[in-house]
This record gives C-alpha cells, structure tokens and sequence, in this order.
C-alpha cells in the first residue's frame, strides 16, 4: 500500500475527520535533500476533525503525528495542516 493511502486510513481511523486530504509533493524536491528517489518522500496533511479542534496547534500536530506512527519515520517531511 503506497504511503499516502496508509496515512489516510490511519487518519481516518484515529479522526473521523470531515476534510482529510493527503497530497504527495515529492515531485517539487527531486533532486533535493531527503528525496530517496521513491517518489514518497514529502507530504502535506489537511485535516479537520473534531477532536483536533479543541487542541493548541502544537497539541494537533502531535496528534496526526502519532496516528501516522512509523510512517513518520519513512518519509522525509510532512507539512500538517490541523483544525
């Protein structure tokens, strides 16, 4: 399963979220540090739930953090966008 669908399963899962979108960037840093030529290197987050709502922004981030678990760990960068 490509990186993008596990992060969208474990954040639905973990969120119920009413807007998730997962956008695989690493096209745009080809080439550039952390880019380990998988084409799953960098990532941008959108989600909104209410859970994440009533949590400061370091709280939310935190959050997508560990319901992502070991994912975070095989890809190079992750730009969370959390409400």
């Amino acid at each position: 399963m490509e990186i993008a669908a596990q992060m969208r399963q474990r954040l639905e899962i973990a969120f119920a979220p009413t807007v998730l979108e997962v956008v695989n960037e690493s096209h745009k840093h080809a080439g550039h540090a952390g880019d380990d030529g998988s084409g799953e290197s960098h990532f941008a987050v959108k989600i909104r739930a209410t859970a994440l709502a009533a949590m400061g922004r370091v709280a939310r981030h935190r959050a997508v953090h560990q319901a992502l678990g070991d994912v975070v760990g095989r890809i190079h960068a992750l730009s969370v966008d959390a409400g």
